[in-house]
């Protein structure tokens, strides 16, 4: 398929202007001053501006190597050893206390190379964010954690986030070509099946579009998602980081991105956000604002089925 030579015109992103763009530099000095990672600088996320102008933003902890390869992602990857920094979620929690945020979305890279996958940091992270910032939200991002259950109840008993996020990342049948080997569509649905079992209040994931799927696809991942019991999807256009990764097939009409939010709300979701600028921590504080709200007044449309969950045993991995 032969792609235009520059990107369409609904893919450029504005500048901010007045307190927004106050608010968004005064949070990167803080940032940079802390030497906190973020996932909106290192995946040169185009809705940056924005979200840290609202006071949110996704910070990356247990390092910047991750176990994991995925043809679509600029983190680096590599052999991290072993290592924890065992002051991080106390250096973290102080940190994110001073920058006034409203939202975190803390998130990790796949570490494979430790017995739980860092569990046990993220749980421990959670808390002391709780301790030095009682009001401030906290949204976990993490990976399947090799399908380990046991890692995952102590993300979400222990840890108790606000809100659970996984992301499938693309339709079934990409799987293989653009995801790590180590990754696939059974064992992330089944990572977002046991959070909400084990009692996660708000379970989300995110699909990236743009890669070479089908919009009928695209569709029938979102029913088998809603079917999870999955309450928030976010859909967002793929962009490639470098000549390394993979080659973007399409770019996505906004029409098309409507289509899918507007699809996926009649499915039942409590929050579906779509569009061509779309990442998984996209507007987060509203999804979870949203998403609360849902908890206490239900939507009148019935939740779908859920076929993966009701009969299942929590240490069968589907």
């Amino acid at each position: 398929m032969t792609l235009p030579a520059r990107k369409p015109d609904w893919l450029r992103v504005r500048l901010p202007a007045g307190p927004q763009q106050d608010q968004f530099h005064g949070l990167k000095a803080r940032l940079r001053s802390r030497g906190l990672h973020t996932v909106c600088e290192e995946a040169r996320c185009p809705n940056i501006f924005e979200c840290w102008g609202q006071g949110t933003a996704t910070v990356m902890i247990l390092g910047e190597t991750c176990t994991r390869g995925c043809r679509f992602c600029s983190v680096q990857t590599g052999k991290p050893g072993g290592s924890v920094d065992p002051n991080e979620p106390e250096n973290t929690a102080i940190s994110l206390a001073e920058m006034g945020l409203a939202y975190v979305v803390l998130t990790m890279v796949d570490r494979d190379d430790l017995a739980d996958g860092g569990a046990a940091h993220v749980a421990k992270t959670v808390h002391r964010i709780r301790h030095h910032s009682p009001e401030l939200r906290v949204e976990t991002l993490v990976g399947d954690f090799q399908g380990e259950h046991d890692a995952l109840r102590v993300v979400v008993q222990e840890g108790s986030p606000d809100v659970f996020a996984h992301n499938v990342e693309v339709v079934p049948r990409l799987q293989r070509s653009i995801r790590d080997v180590r990754c696939s569509w059974e064992r992330s649905v089944d990572a977002l099946v046991t959070a909400k079992q084990l009692g996660a209040s708000i379970v989300k994931t995110s699909l990236m579009v743009g890669l070479g799927e089908e919009r009928d696809e695209v569709l029938d991942a979102m029913n088998l998602l809603r079917e999870a019991d999955v309450d928030v999807i976010t859909i967002g256009q793929y962009l490639r980081p470098t000549k390394r990764h993979a080659a973007v097939q399409r770019y996505v009409e906004p029409a098309e991105f409507e289509d899918y939010e507007k699809r996926g709300l009649e499915m039942g979701f409590r929050f579906v956000a779509s569009g061509p600028l779309v990442r998984s921590s996209y507007r987060a504080a509203e999804v979870f604002l949203e998403g609360a709200l849902a908890s206490e007044s239900p939507r009148k449309a019935a939740p779908a089925m859920n076929r993966y969950g009701k009969k299942r045993k929590l240490d069968v991995l589907g």
